[in-house]
């Protein structure tokens, strides 16, 4: 177990850097998800129409 925990303690970390910041992520989806709710309700009352 010691080996191991030393052999994990010594190697390098790869960190992949985001293309965008993380708030970036979360206003997207927000708008992408309010874009989904319009598309939604612009067919309410569709089938009392005539």
């Amino acid at each position: 177990m010691e080996g191991t925990a030393v052999t994990a303690e010594t190697t390098e970390h790869v960190v992949n850097e985001l293309p965008i910041p993380a708030e970036g992520f979360g206003l997207i989806a927000l708008v992408v998800l309010m874009g989904l709710l319009f598309v939604t309700f612009s067919y309410r009352n569709l089938s009392s129409r005539h």
